[in-house]
Parts: C-alpha cells; sequence; structure tokens
C-alpha cells in the first residue's frame, strides 16, 4: 500500500472515530431527557411496589396467576404496581393492578426481542435505557417482590440487593416468592458467599421468602408499620445519589 492510500485511510478512520464519538457525546442529552420526563411524570407514585419475573412465563401458567394475585392484593391495599411493562410476569403484575384500586405502572423498555408493551397499564413511561429505567425501579419502590425469572429478573434482584447492601438506597422489604424455585440460590448465598466471607452474615436478612400472597401485603405492611412510606430526609439525600 502506498504511503498516499496509508495517509487516506488514517484519515478516513479518524473522521469516522470522531463522527462515532460525537454521536456518543450527545447522547447523554437523550438519557438525561429520559430521567427528566420519567421523574416528572412519576414523581407523585406513592407508594409502590415493584414486581418483576420472566417475560417468557405464559397466561396458562401457574406463576402467572399467582402473580396476578399478588398484584391485585397490593392494588387493593393502596400500593401502585411497577412492573416492565412487557410479557409475561410483567404482565400478570399489570392485569392484577389494573382490575385493582391503585394505578397500574408500566416501565416498558425497548429491545430487538421479546418485549412489547401489555395493555394493562395505567400509566406507561418507554425507556431506550437499562440504567435510566432501573433507577426509575428503585428510586420508586418502597418494596420489592420478586417472582421466578432468567437473567433481567437475576440482574434487578442482584442490583437492589447491592444498592440496599451498600447504603446506596434506603432499605426496603426484598420478597422472593416461590420457596421452591429460590431455595437452592438462597442455600448457595449462604453455604459459599457467607461461608467464604464475600458477604456478612446478616446480608442474608435482606431476603424474605414468601409464598402466599396475602402475606406478601401483610410483610410490606408491617415493615413500615413504625416508620411511614414517606421518605426521610436522610433517606432523600441518599436517593439523590443513587
Amino acid at each position: 500500500m502506498s504511503l498516499k492510500n496509508k495517509a487516506a485511510r488514517t484519515m478516513t478512520n479518524d473522521f469516522q472515530e470522531k463522527a462515532w464519538s460525537g454521536r456518543e457525546s450527545w447522547r447523554v442529552f437523550g438519557i438525561m431527557a429520559e430521567f427528566v420526563e420519567a421523574t416528572e411524570r412519576l414523581h407523585s407514585v406513592m407508594p409502590a411496589v415493584s414486581i418483576f419475573g420472566s417475560a417468557r412465563t405464559l397466561p396458562d401458567h401457574p406463576y402467572y396467576e399467582l402473580t396476578e394475585q399478588i398484584a391485585r392484593q397490593l392494588s387493593d391495599a393502596g400500593f401502585s404496581v411497577i412492573s416492565g411493562g412487557g410479557p409475561g410476569i410483567m404482565e400478570a403484575a399489570n392485569k392484577g393492578a389494573y382490575y385493582g384500586e391503585s394505578p397500574s405502572i408500566g416501565l416498558n423498555i425497548q429491545l430487538p426481542h421479546e418485549q412489547h408493551r401489555n395493555v394493562y397499564q395505567d400509566v406507561s413511561q418507554t425507556f431506550r435505557h437499562f440504567f435510566a429505567r432501573k433507577y426509575m425501579f428503585v428510586k420508586l419502590a418502597t418494596a420489592y417482590v420478586v417472582l421466578p425469572g432468567g437473567f433481567g429478573t437475576l440482574d434487578e434482584l442482584m442490583e437492589a440487593l447491592t444498592l440496599v447492601q451498600t447504603g446506596k438506597t434506603r432499605r426496603m422489604p426484598i420478597i422472593l416468592v416461590r420457596s421452591d424455585f429460590w431455595r437452592g440460590m438462597l442455600e448457595w448465598l449462604q453455604n459459599v458467599l457467607v461461608a467464604e466471607g464475600m458477604i456478612a452474615p446478616e446480608d442474608m436478612d435482606l431476603i424474605q421468602l414468601i409464598d402466599e400472597p396475602a402475606e406478601v401485603v401483610d410483610a410490606i405492611f408491617k415493615y413500615y408499620e413504625t416508620r411511614g412510606f414517606e421518605p426521610s430526609v436522610a433517606e432523600r439525600e441518599i436517593q439523590l445519589n443513587l
């Protein structure tokens, strides 16, 4: 290759790199817009419970019916119910809340596969960026209820545990539903992570295992009966650094 051709290729590569960097920098404004829009639109949602679980669970599956029952009881008890807005467990959560007394909220995400907006949403907010969406799940929640699911569900669960453990968000009930599904993971956490000093023994207290819908609602009320649902001044300050 001649020196002239090498120089031309270098110039082309430099131009492409600068163009890419420019697009990446401007993307920050799109992320900011998502945060602003979601915060303004959802600021009055309180108290709320975020429910997570598999997008692949079909309506005739027992997990779907169980989720719908939990969401309906939470909604009738005065909790807005937040889900990822898609199919499966997310749809069941929105459906239960939709026919209940309190708002059904879907935080939808644009994905190449799987995600489509379910119809059981009183309030629907769509995100392009996972981390902006995940921030809203945590910011709005007074409790996490986690049904069986895959990588996305585990991601949400572990992020919630990490944020509470490290004090980056206020402590809240984190409830796993369906003991038979979660027991193996909990045994591994206890027998490996605790045993090897990767987490403290008391970190296991962040997790509750509950199977009955009414007991899920009772556990959330019991946690807040002496402190109230409204975040304290200190907790609001913590959220500003989330």
